[in-house]
């Protein structure tokens, strides 16, 4: 592998990094929301729908540089782990508006799991 290659990869991680990170806070926070509005602060419900959008394109956006990663690299996890969060996500938007706690809440319990587990194993990956 030529030092080129090796240092476009090396970019490219970092901002694998950079999104699957933002991406696993704003998932991380969404319960935070939840929680307050179920707690009685009624203004937390609009936060959750507007967090639910901001996590929503962020992984939307994410797809674009763990596609890159794999191209470059040959590391195809990141991205088929993007649309597995996507595809959940959509699923969870869906629940959201419908009202579908028996399903919202669970799924959303997954999403928090595999966007955690896609931070840790992006930071752990080596350069």
């Amino acid at each position: 592998m030529t030092v080129a290659v090796e240092r476009r990869g090396r970019t490219v991680l970092g901002v694998v990094r950079a999104f699957v990170t933002a991406h696993a806070a704003g998932i991380f926070l969404q319960p935070v929301f939840a929680g307050s509005y179920l707690f009685g602060d009624y203004d937390m419900l609009a936060l959750h729908a507007l967090g639910a959008d901001v996590v929503f394109y962020i992984g939307l956006a994410q797809l674009v540089p763990t596609a890159l990663l794999w191209r470059r690299t040959g590391v195809r996890w990141p991205f088929w782990g993007s649309v597995l969060l996507v595809l959940g996500e959509t699923g969870q938007y869906a629940a959201g508006l419908d009202g579908a706690l028996d399903l919202h809440v669970p799924l959303g319990v997954a999403l928090a799991a595999l966007a955690a587990v896609m931070a840790v194993a992006s930071w752990r990956a080596p350069r």
